[in-house]
């Protein structure tokens, strides 16, 4: 088994690297599931769920074609990513991102996120050094994203800033998993086996096909991961641990402007807009925070 070398910082706890990066991810995923953001989707002309989301996600990189898109986003399939082919033509990237801000905004303070003004201050001060000093060289996501304007609303401007950084370590994984030649289609199914995505949501959304995912089953079986039936393997969970362990060691460097206990400190300000979208059943399957898996792996065998 091949891993690479590592890239943080000795005295960084990547413990608190883990728990802040779990709460980030969180903290952004409810823009891909609530209503708002299919309406102001469709306010632009687009009302199919897959041209929708690429348009939003992509539009800080500009009017990229989409094969650019694919390459940013590793995980998908071309099939997949094709589907926003013409999405400029409904609208411009920047319309594309007021409006998803617009429907970031609305969706916040629908379901009334428990954060008040002192606390959104305080966040930014802990956040913003740490998107202001970062490195951003293979970091395509989130440098396209920290060069976007901020908005006005505090709420939603905080929530831009954490969106910065679950893109950083998103590139930042990426990187991690190519050098450990993992391909787009590998990454989903031993994801998908060890019980960190479901497969019905990773097969609708990323499409691959069914010979693309015996493919990439079969690779992964012959490096021990997965068993014949798709299954992890104890080194398959082991080898999906270390890639995250990888890409926290990857991301160590990244909190050091402010140091572990300000880096929790954040983890637990921002928190609140996590659990008020948990609480209005926004997400259709369990979310990881904190350093808590919520959705358990299949037992191993």
């Amino acid at each position: 088994m091949r891993f690479t070398h590592t890239f943080g910082r000795a005295d960084t706890d990547l413990n608190a690297v883990r728990e802040v990066s779990l709460t980030i991810n969180a903290t952004h995923l409810f823009i891909y599931f609530v209503p708002e953001a299919a309406k102001e989707a469709a306010q632009l002309g687009v009302t199919a769920y897959a041209p929708a989301y690429f348009a939003f996600r992509s539009a800080p990189m500009g009017p990229v074609p989409w094969q650019v898109t694919l390459a940013a986003f590793y995980s998908f399939s071309p099939r997949s990513v094709q589907a926003m082919a013409d999405v400029w033509a409904a609208a411009s990237p920047e319309q594309w991102q007021t409006a998803r801000f617009t429907a970031a905004g609305r969706a916040l303070r629908r379901v009334d996120v428990n954060l008040t003004a002192d606390q959104i201050t305080e966040a930014r001060s802990l956040i913003d050094p740490v998107v202001g000093s970062a490195d951003y060289a293979g970091k395509t996501m989130a440098a396209a994203n920290a060069s976007v304007p901020l908005p006005a609303d505090p709420l939603v401007a905080l929530w831009q800033q954490i969106t910065v950084l679950r893109e950083w370590r998103g590139d930042a994984h990426f990187t991690v998993l190519a050098a450990n030649g993992i391909g787009p289609c590998d990454c989903n199914v031993l994801q998908t086996a060890t019980g960190h995505f479901p497969e019905a949501i990773a097969r609708a959304t990323r499409l691959w096909d069914d010979e693309e995912v015996a493919a990439a089953t079969a690779r992964l079986v012959a490096r021990g991961w997965l068993n014949a039936d798709g299954s992890p393997t104890h080194a398959g969970i082991a080898a999906r641990e270390q890639i995250e362990a990888e890409t926290d060691e990857h991301c160590a460097a990244l909190w050091t402007p402010i140091g572990d206990a300000n880096t929790r400190r954040l983890t637990s300000l921002i928190m609140p807009v996590h659990e008020a979208f948990t609480a209005a059943r926004t997400y259709p399957f369990p979310v990881e925070t904190g350093g808590i898996q919520s959705a358990a792996p299949r037992n191993a065998r």
